[in-house]
């Protein structure tokens, strides 16, 4: 039997009229996570919430979260028509900048490493376009002492479709110098996505002084320019 991840869990709770504050008490979740994850979720307090908040306070929230998801959907439909369509080098050049980033700096490892499993998706959809197969992507978590190994690994695999068998041993970091307050606050923790090459020696140590003589070269157009 499927069991839900925390964020399946918050969700849950969103649409069913919790406020933020019930919603952290019950996952563990900060609320600044809670705002990024559920900020698009239609919200209407429901009789437990009002009763714990007052009618007035209750009410006066869920004004503001339409407020702000209204004001939010505006700056969509802006971008959409600021954006129109992408070409195939808008794709390829949005990628460079995505490595540029949040890419390996380390040489000869093709890698790309972020908490939000959207990035770590564009990443893998950047590489599928350099000809990339998806066998050669291997995927290591690393988490936090209070995440669940299981739920994250399950969180990843169905946000990037990987299978489970594409994934590393999973990292824990126990160093007790770590800030306490990060508890909560990347429960699925961060993926390092790494391309192998698995025989195909252009997408080994090849693949990786492309990126960086890519990366150079779009750097030295910029400085001619200014």
């Amino acid at each position: 039997m499927h069991k839900p991840s925390t964020r399946e869990i918050a969700l849950t709770l969103r649409r069913k009229g919790f406020a933020y504050s019930h919603i952290s008490e019950k996952t563990g979740l900060s609320k600044s996570t809670l705002s990024e994850w559920l900020s698009k979720i239609p919200y209407t307090p429901n009789q437990q919430t009002v009763k714990r908040v007052g009618k007035a306070i209750a009410a006066s929230n869920a004004r503001k979260t339409q407020i702000r998801q209204e004001e939010t959907e505006k700056v969509r439909q802006a971008a959409f028509l600021n954006i129109g369509d992408m070409s195939s080098r808008d794709l390829f050049m949005f990628g460079l900048g995505l490595y540029l980033g949040e890419g390996s700096k380390t040489q000869d490892i093709t890698r790309v490493v972020n908490s939000d499993p959207d990035v770590i998706c564009l990443a893998i959809a950047w590489f599928h376009g350099l000809g990339v197969w998806r066998e050669q992507f291997t995927i290591r978590i690393h988490l936090y002492p209070d995440s669940n190994i299981e739920e994250s690994l399950q969180f990843w695999s169905r946000a990037t479709t990987i299978e489970k068998d594409q994934f590393s041993k999973v990292q824990i970091d126990r160093r007790t110098n770590k800030k306490k307050n990060r508890a909560g606050k990347l429960p699925h923790g961060t993926a390092h996505l790494t391309v192998r090459s698995l025989g195909r020696k252009e997408f080994g140590v090849v693949l990786s002084r492309k990126i960086q003589a890519w990366t150079d070269e779009v750097a030295r157009v910029v400085k001619t320019r200014d």
